[in-house]
């Protein structure tokens, strides 16, 4: 699938378009890239990034977490709001896609539709590149700019993850969308007290809105909020997938009951270009 997306990639060091090549995409510049045998390519060039991508520890329980249908209504909607509408060959882009889950989910919904998959951490490139069979995986740094020519990208989705508005602008079609999903104040409440995990910032949603200004306009905006019967394994695996990983508070969930209902609150909303 690399090579079918190819011409849609920029290079990072010029920003001309690539092209495959046997195992390399090049540029007319003769800047050069290898494609993984894990078949993803990597874009990342320079210094290293400042961006902390996620441990295959946590790409683990995520994907188990993912696995067991605990987020299914919240992926449901992003792939409700990233469907196409009168042009189904489109092209998705998600930016920090960890284990690829939305983004299968979602081509699962668009039979003619193909993928892109970005991500920062080299393990999450791994399980991009096997994590459907139309989406192509691409090691980089969105924060240093997306490596995709402009007006490529009929939906950008981004679910739980950092984006960079004034380049999903740049890379997204006129008539494209550009699908966030963020956690409300909600979010896994239940556990944050009990574990001391991180808590969601309540001023999240203002943030958003000001990041946005200028580059999209609000064209839709769903609250997806139900609750979940947690095993004490699930427990484990929500702390481990997301920031709360990062820290030494929160790990241990043996002193929680059986079974915990937990309440799963996330805001999806929809952005079109201003």
């Amino acid at each position: 699938m690399l090579a079918e997306l190819a011409g849609l990639l920029a290079c990072p060091e010029c920003g001309l378009g690539l092209e495959p090549s046997d195992r390399v995409l090049r540029c007319p510049q003769g800047h050069s890239f290898d494609l993984a045998k894990q078949g993803y390519v990597s874009l990342l060039t320079g210094a290293s990034t400042k961006m902390t991508g996620d441990t295959p520890a946590m790409l683990d329980a995520r994907s188990a977490f993912q696995g067991g249908g605990h987020f299914t209504p919240i992926s449901d909607a992003v792939s409700a709001a990233a469907a196409p509408a009168d042009e189904p060959a489109v092209v998705m882009l998600e930016i920090g896609a960890g284990t690829g889950y939305y983004l299968a989910r979602a081509l699962d919904n668009a039979p003619a539709a193909r993928g892109i998959a970005l991500d920062v951490a080299k393990a999450a490139a791994r399980r991009c590149a096997r994590a459907h069979p139309r989406a192509a995986a691409v090691l980089a740094d969105a924060w240093r700019g997306l490596p995709l020519r402009a007006d490529t990208v009929h939906r950008a989705v981004s679910v739980f993850a950092p984006r960079n508005p004034a380049e999903v602008a740049r890379v997204l079609r006129a008539d494209g969308r550009f699908v966030v999903a963020t956690p409300t104040v909600r979010h896994l409440a239940e556990l944050v007290g009990p574990l001391g995990m991180v808590t969601v910032d309540p001023d999240k949603e203002r943030r958003l809105a000001a990041a946005m200004t200028g580059h999209f306009e609000l064209r839709d905006r769903v609250v997806v909020d139900y609750p979940m019967k947690l095993a004490r394994a699930d427990i484990g695996q929500v702390i481990g997938m997301g920031p709360s990983a990062f820290h030494d508070a929160g790990r241990d969930p043996s002193g929680l009951p059986e079974q915990l209902e937990v309440t799963a609150s996330v805001t999806v909303a929809t952005y079109g270009r201003a």
